[in-house]
């Protein structure tokens, strides 16, 4: 079993800053790519950002500049930092994994979700 734990959410003003973090837990052997996808209401879940087992990155041309993904692979966690926000990136964020089980089965798992809402 793998669990995939998102925290760091809130409220923040325009132009401010959050940092997201996605722990994953349970019988992982290695962590492939990890991925941060937004849902805002009434609109379907995209793609924010990816991050491959070697690091190499890529964004939505709606937060490129202003969002980096990063990952910890001792303490199997990926970020999410969120620079310069706009209302518009109000949703909820999750968190989605390949990962390699310690049985070497390949899972894909999600995150329940934080809220990131920004507003004045």
């Amino acid at each position: 079993q793998v669990q995939l734990v998102e925290s760091g959410g809130g409220l923040v003003q325009p132009g401010g800053s959050l940092r997201l973090s996605c722990a994953a837990s349970g019988s992982i052997f290695s962590i492939n790519t990890m991925n941060w996808y937004r849902q805002a209401p009434e609109k379907q879940r995209e793609l924010v950002a990816i991050i491959t087992s070697g690091g190499s990155t890529n964004y939505a041309d709606s937060v490129k500049g202003r969002f980096t993904i990063s990952r910890d692979n001792a303490k199997n966690t990926v970020y999410l930092q969120m620079n310069r926000l706009k209302p518009e990136d109000t949703a909820v964020y999750y968190c989605n994994g390949d990962l390699t089980l310690t049985t070497r089965s390949r899972v894909n798992s999600w995150g329940r979700g934080t809220q990131v809402t920004v507003s004045s």
